[in-house]
């Protein structure tokens, strides 16, 4: 019933087409290229009726306008950020339901990379759209939140069902994967996954979607509560080593 069509734009970005064939909506997640989504969705024959923004960046927000214009669709994006994004028609914010047909689709609040950044899951779907806020192996870098408010965040993420699918917007994992070797050295299930990361890269394959229960054994922004991780890089507190985490991240090379 739920179709995802994915698709690389700008440098780095995916672009996200949702669409329930019960209903006949198409949801863009993000806008990143206007031009794009509307040649991908027109090739589908696909009618967009709604976007949903996870946060204002202009890669995530600024097709917003022409799309809207083109499409006359809905849009729905996070209420700490309406100033920022154009056209927003709804305003939502964790604990919210947007809907794609009959399907009730829950708003997260995950904000840290920006203050008001939300994810949206679709728990009957088993996806999870998350912007920036989660990457495969890493995170999103902290330009407007704090430390426990972006631990928190992901600790939103981390509760989903583990067999959820994880759509992040960047393909950055074989650069997260270096840093997440260099931040837990000795986790078999990385080392695995970083040559898997690896080989997919050399073939130009994406590594988006990437399953959570991966990303829980995994990445080690997630796994900040872990002594393992705490002991090397912060003490027993999860918010003070996610914080060295991220600050090494930051600098890594």
């Amino acid at each position: 019933m739920i179709e995802v069509h994915q698709f690389p734009c700008l440098s780095d970005n995916y672009g996200y087409l949702v669409h329930d064939s019960a209903s006949g909506e198409t949801v863009c997640i993000d806008t990143p290229d206007a031009d794009r989504y509307l040649a991908e969705a027109a090739a589908r024959g696909w009618q967009i009726t709604q976007i949903w923004n996870t946060h204002w960046h202009a890669d995530h927000a600024g097709g917003n306008a022409a799309i809207k214009a083109a499409t006359g669709c809905t849009i729905s994006a996070p209420a700490q950020e309406t100033a920022k994004i154009a056209g927003v028609d709804r305003a939502v914010d964790g604990g919210d339901t947007v809907r794609l047909g009959d399907h009730v689709v829950q708003v997260l609040a995950v904000g840290g990379h920006t203050l008001g950044h939300v994810a949206y899951h679709l728990p009957d779907a088993g996806l999870a759209f998350v912007g920036d806020a989660l990457f495969a192996l890493g995170c999103g870098r902290m330009f407007e939140g704090t430390p426990p408010q972006f631990w928190a965040s992901l600790t939103r993420l981390k509760a989903l069902p583990a067999e959820t699918l994880v759509y992040c917007a960047h393909e950055y994992t074989a650069s997260n994967a270096r840093f997440a070797v260099h931040a837990d050295p000795d986790n078999a299930a990385l080392a695995a996954y970083a040559q898997d990361v690896a080989a997919r890269r050399a073939q130009g394959l994406p590594t988006v979607p990437t399953p959570l229960a991966r990303e829980l054994e995994t990445n080690p922004f997630l796994r900040a509560d872990d002594p393992v991780l705490q002991s090397r890089w912060g003490g027993g507190d999860a918010v003070a080593t996610f914080a060295a985490l991220r600050a090494a991240k930051d600098s890594f090379r």
